[in-house]
């Protein structure tokens, strides 16, 4: 008896959710699922079923009853929200500790020259350098004997010395000897001889530079010439008497010096 109850109970719980006899289920047409992947499996049993239909109608067997789940049409279906994990930021993390530094790459085109900037602070003063090295050279030569001219050119020599730095005035050969290059100042001063003619060049390297040139007079007077070289190493100055043409001749004494010829260094040519 408890179990017929029991098997009582299971039918009568069958009948009320499935629909017997000639009540027929809802078409697979207008069934839905709630889960999308099963629409096709569901599909299938419902076609199926009308088939089995089918053939019972055909043999005069009443159909036989299924229980299916409805679900609402697909219109009405809502999918659920996706959410992208990218947009939920979590809170800042510790910094990692730094990795192994890369390989060099290529050096890259170089950059147009940007704008000058603002002009710096004055620095502090530094150490003072080494002590530069100056150059000197200079002289000044007298004579004190009278000399006229010859059928050749003559060299005036000096015999005496007022000053000569480092001797690059030749006393024997009446020239100055260029050590140090750069540009010179020379001077040349004589005394004329009455009733003749004076006649003399300042001369470089063998050619004429300058002239002093007195006409014959009753007085003699002193007449001067000065004039500005730039010279080389070895070059060469002196003063050259012409020859006799006429009677050409320079005066002095014993007792005082009326000829004199100096020179001395302006500027060294390795200087800025």
């Amino acid at each position: 008896m408890e179990g017929l109850w029991v098997h009582s109970v299971l039918l009568l719980c069958l009948l009320l959710s499935c629909p017997v006899g000639s009540q027929t289920g809802p078409s697979p047409d207008q069934q839905w699922w709630t889960d999308a992947e099963e629409a096709p499996a569901r599909h299938q049993a419902a076609r199926a079923t009308r088939e089995q239909k089918a053939d019972g109608a055909q043999e005069g067997l009443p159909p036989r009853p299924r229980c299916v789940r409805c679900c609402p049409p697909p219109d009405q279906y809502q999918p659920l929200p996706q959410i992208n994990m990218t947009i939920l930021k979590g809170e800042k993390g510790d910094r990692g500790e730094r990795g192994i530094q890369g390989k060099f790459g290529k050096t890259g085109v170089a950059g147009s020259r940007g704008h000058a900037g603002p002009k710096g602070q004055k620095g502090s003063m530094g150490a003072p350098g080494e002590r530069c090295k100056s150059h000197y050279a200079a002289f000044s030569v007298g004579r004190k004997k009278p000399l006229h001219s010859n059928d050749y050119y003559q060299t005036l020599i000096f015999d005496t010395e007022f000053v000569n730095l480092y001797s690059h005035f030749n006393m024997f050969t009446g020239k100055f000897y260029c050590y140090v290059p750069g540009i010179y100042y020379f001077s040349l001063n004589v005394h004329t001889w009455n009733q003749k003619e004076t006649y003399l060049h300042i001369m470089h390297n063998g050619a004429e530079v300058v002239i002093l040139y007195a006409q014959v007079s009753d007085r003699s007077i002193m007449q001067s010439q000065s004039v500005m070289l730039e010279l080389r190493e070895q070059d060469e100055v002196w003063v050259r008497l012409y020859k006799g043409e006429r009677e050409n001749a320079v005066f002095s004494d014993e007792y005082d010096t009326y000829i004199t010829f100096s020179g001395h260094l302006i500027k060294y040519s390795g200087d800025p």
